[in-house]
């Protein structure tokens, strides 16, 4: 009898044991799966190769989740200057990214220029302006151009920039159409609401709506540089730092390459 009471009670304080063994194993697999998102404020003309490096970079590292905050380089740098959440920057302009580092949002020491890119005119598929160069753009039978806002986006102060080094921007300045970043640019062309627009190669290629028909001359504007940081005040620094020297292996500057961008020697 007293055999058999030991074993009832046995077995009761076993299944108790394994319950609460079982409830305690999910809060440990739970913690091991904790997930960081980190956000990085990049310019519209890195969305498509980001978005390709985020799907391989997300697989190797499945704590990671990466969400972009895309734009003009100077919009972003006034969010990130006023307070706006932010782990890293990818600019598409020096100047945006060295207010940050005066300002104190990004040390010096934890930033890099990446790459590069190129300033491109690009028309419409079905065009029958018959436009091949800038020089073009100044006959009267051309209406419209699109260039992004100087004072924000970068490929459109690079394009002012050719515009006054080639003597047209006095001649050119009354048909443009200022857009809020590159991508606006290149939808307006990509509609034919414009008759030509100036964006990014990077920008160019990824469509099918658009042909180049003539590139700036690099001697015409400042030298295109795609500078990278992390943010002082990111709360995921391990991560941001992870994720910042990825981006700079080898393969990855590759991967961005293949996407048009020009590697920095």
């Amino acid at each position: 009898m007293k055999k058999t009471v030991y074993l009832v009670l046995f077995l009761f304080l076993f299944s108790i044991l394994s319950a609460c063994g079982e409830n305690q194993s999910p809060d440990k697999n739970a913690s091991s799966k904790k997930t960081t998102e980190l956000t990085i404020s990049a310019a519209a003309s890195l969305k498509d190769a980001l978005t390709g490096i985020q799907k391989t970079y997300e697989k190797e590292h499945p704590n990671v989740k990466l969400r972009f905050n895309f734009g003009a380089s100077g919009t972003l740098q006034q969010q990130i200057s006023q307070g706006a959440p932010a782990d890293l920057f990818f600019s598409a302009a020096e100047d945006k990214f060295d207010m940050l580092v005066k300002e104190g949002m990004i040390k010096k020491s934890e930033g890099v220029n990446l790459v590069g890119n190129e300033v491109v005119l690009v028309v419409p598929k079905d065009s029958e302006t018959k436009i091949s160069a800038f020089t073009d753009l100044s006959r009267p039978s051309i209406k419209k151009i699109s260039i992004g806002t100087p004072e924000a986006v970068p490929a459109g102060s690079y394009a002012k920039e050719s515009f006054k080094n080639m003597k047209l921007w006095n001649t050119l300045e009354s048909k443009l159409v200022y857009a809020k970043d590159v991508r606006q640019v290149l939808s307006y062309v990509e509609t034919g609401n414009v008759d030509a627009g100036v964006v990014y190669k990077t920008d160019a290629l990824i469509s099918k709506k658009v042909q180049i028909v003539a590139s700036a001359d690099p001697k015409t504007h400042s030298p295109i540089v795609y500078p990278l940081g992390i943010i002082n005040d990111t709360k995921h620094k391990k991560e941001a730092k992870a994720f910042y020297h990825y981006l700079q292996k080898p393969s990855t500057v590759k991967t961005l390459e293949n996407y048009g961008f020009k590697k920095i020697s």
